[in-house]
C-alpha cells in the first residue's frame, strides 16, 4: 500500500505550534514510508477563511521546509462533489430530510437533550417555509470502535450520536461530511492528528460505513500542554510559528524540537531530518501530552547554532541584519563568527553580538566613561599595535599584559575596558584580542584612533 498523508489546516489564522507539530508528524511519516503528504486548505467556515490566512500557514510550511505533494486542494472547490455524496445517502435511504425549526431545536436543548431524531422515518407533509437541512441515521444501537495507532481501541456507545446534519438548509456541505469525502477522493491511507479530532472520528466513522469505503489509518496524537499542564495559550509564550522564526530560532532546530515534542526515538534529543525520516514511527507516538518547554527549545537552538557551518551563519544574520554591509565588514563577522556563535542561544543574541562588526561603533554610556579614563591606555596600545607584524589574538593579548605590568601597576581593567569600548562601544562583548584579530590591524588602530581625544 502507497502511504498517503495529509495536512488540513483551517485558514482562519496563523500555522500555530501544534498545527506545525501535526504537519511535521504527517510528513516524517510519509517520507519515512516513501509515500506523499498532500496539502489541503480547509476553508468551508467562509466567514472566517482568510487569503491572508493561507499565505501565513505556507509561510509557516515554507519556513519549517516542510515540502507537500502535488498541488494544494482547496475544500471550497469541491463541494460540488460533497453536496453529490449528501444526495446519493439520501436516495440510499443512509440519509434524510429534517425540517425542525430553529424554534423547535432550542426547545430540545433546553430539554436537556439534542435533536430526537423526529423526522427520521416521518413520512409526513413537510411544512412549508422550512428549508430542510440532510440529516445522517447515525446507529441507534450497539457501540462504535476506532482503532487508533496511538490510543489503541477507543470504543463509544452507538447512542452517544445524534443523526448530526451533513448537508445545512442553504444546500452548502458540513466540515463533517467534507473532510469524508476529500480524504476518500484523495485517497487518503492514514490520519494522523491531534486527540481533540477523536470525537469527530465517531461521526466520520458513520458517513464512511453508510458509503460504504475503507476506513484509513488513525493516529490521534495528544495535545501540546504549558509547561504548568495547562493546554498551551497565549500566555504560555508564542503561538505562531513565524514568531519563533522572529525570535531568532532556526527551522532545523524548531523542527528537532517539534519531533520530540510527543515522539521519541530511544534517548535521542539533537538528530538530522534524514534521521527523523529514517526513524520514523507512528509507534514512537507517545500517549501522554507532550508539554512546552522553553529551556529546551533554547537549549537544542544553541545546539544547532552552535553546530552550523559559519559562513551559513554569517548569511543568516545578514539577512536578518536591515542595512548595507561592506565586503570587508562581512570579512569581519566570518573571521569573529566562531566564537561568537558560542555565545548566542538564538539568531537574535548573534545579530547582537555581529553588530561589533557590521554597524557603526557607537558608545554605550559605560564605553564612553572608560574611553574617558583610559586615553593613557589607548595611546599605548595604538604605539604597540602599530609596531606589531604579526596581529593575532595571541600578540594582541601579550601587548594588552605588556602595558598592564609596565604602566598600570597589573590591573588588567585600566587597558582592557578602554580596549573594549573602542573597539565594540560596549562595556561587555566577546573576547576583545579575538575582536582585534578578526578587525585586523589596521580596523583595529583606526577604531582606537577615533577613540583617542
Amino acid at each position: 500500500m502507497s502511504i498517503i498523508t495529509r495536512f488540513p489546516p483551517s485558514p482562519t489564522g496563523f500555522l500555530h505550534i501544534g498545527g506545525a507539530r501535526t504537519a511535521l508528524f504527517n510528513w516524517a511519516f510519509a517520507r519515512a514510508n516513501g509515500g506523499k503528504m498532500l496539502m489541503r486548505i480547509e476553508d468551508t467556515d467562509k466567514t472566517r477563511s482568510t487569503p491572508e490566512a493561507v499565505q501565513a500557514i505556507l509561510d509557516g510550511m515554507a519556513w519549517l521546509n516542510l515540502d507537500h505533494d502535488g498541488k494544494i486542494v482547496y475544500q471550497t472547490q469541491n463541494e460540488p462533489r460533497h453536496i453529490g455524496v449528501a444526495k446519493q445517502l439520501l436516495a440510499d435511504g443512509k440519509a434524510y430530510h429534517c425540517y425542525c425549526s430553529p424554534e423547535e431545536l432550542s426547545v430540545m436543548r433546553e430539554k436537556g437533550h439534542g435533536y430526537d431524531r423526529r423526522w427520521r422515518d416521518n413520512d409526513s407533509t413537510p411544512p412549508e417555509g422550512i428549508d430542510p437541512v440532510i440529516r445522517i441515521k447515525a446507529p441507534m444501537d450497539g457501540e462504535i470502535t476506532i482503532h487508533d495507532k496511538v490510543q489503541g481501541d477507543v470504543t463509544i456507545p452507538a447512542g452517544q450520536l445524534d443523526d448530526f446534519i451533513i448537508l445545512r438548509s442553504d444546500g452548502t456541505p458540513t466540515y463533517m461530511l467534507a473532510v469524508v469525502v476529500d480524504d476518500y477522493d484523495m485517497g487518503i491511507t492514514h490520519v494522523i492528528r491531534g486527540d481533540d479530532h477523536l470525537t469527530n472520528t465517531f461521526r466520520q466513522k458513520v458517513i464512511i460505513d453508510a458509503l460504504g469505503w475503507d476506513l484509513p489509518v488513525y493516529a490521534h496524537m495528544p495535545m501540546i500542554h504549558g509547561d504548568d499542564g495547562a493546554k498551551l495559550s497565549k500566555r504560555h509564550g508564542a503561538l505562531s510559528v513565524t514568531e519563533y522564526d522572529d525570535m531568532g530560532y532556526l527551522p532545523d532546530a524548531m523542527v528537532n524540537y517539534l519531533a520530540r515534542l510527543g515522539w521519541s526515538h530511544g534517548d535521542d534529543e539533537i538528530f538530522s531530518r534524514e534521521q527523523l525520516i529514517e526513524w520514523f514511527t507512528l509507534e514512537g507516538i507517545n500517549k501522554s501530552p507532550a508539554r512546552m518547554d522553553f529551556k529546551k527549545l533554547d537549549d537544542v537552538n544553541q545546539h544547532y547554532i552552535h553546530h552550523m557551518d559559519d559562513a551559513d551563519l554569517v548569511d543568516i544574520i545578514l539577512n536578518r541584519y536591515d542595512a548595507d554591509v561592506t565586503p570587508d565588514q562581512k570579512s569581519w563577522l566570518l573571521n569573529g563568527m566562531s566564537e561568537l556563535k558560542l555565545r548566542a542561544v538564538t539568531l537574535n543574541d548573534l545579530v547582537h553580538d555581529a553588530l561589533i562588526y557590521i554597524a557603526p561603533v557607537t558608545y554605550e554610556e559605560k564605553a564612553s566613561n572608560a574611553i574617558e579614563n583610559g586615553q593613557e591606555a589607548l595611546m599605548a596600545l595604538f604605539d604597540i599595535f602599530s609596531t606589531l607584524e604579526d596581529f593575532t589574538a595571541e600578540s594582541v593579548e601579550k601587548s594588552v599584559k605588556d602595558i598592564v605590568n609596565e604602566s598600570f601597576d597589573g590591573k588588567y581593567g585600566k587597558v582592557g575596558m578602554p580596549l573594549r569600548a573602542a573597539l565594540t562601544g560596549r562595556g561587555q562583548s566577546p573576547s576583545v584580542p579575538n575582536i582585534a584579530a578578526s578587525l585586523g590591524k589596521d580596523e583595529t588602530l583606526e577604531r582606537i584612533q577615533n577613540a583617542i581625544k
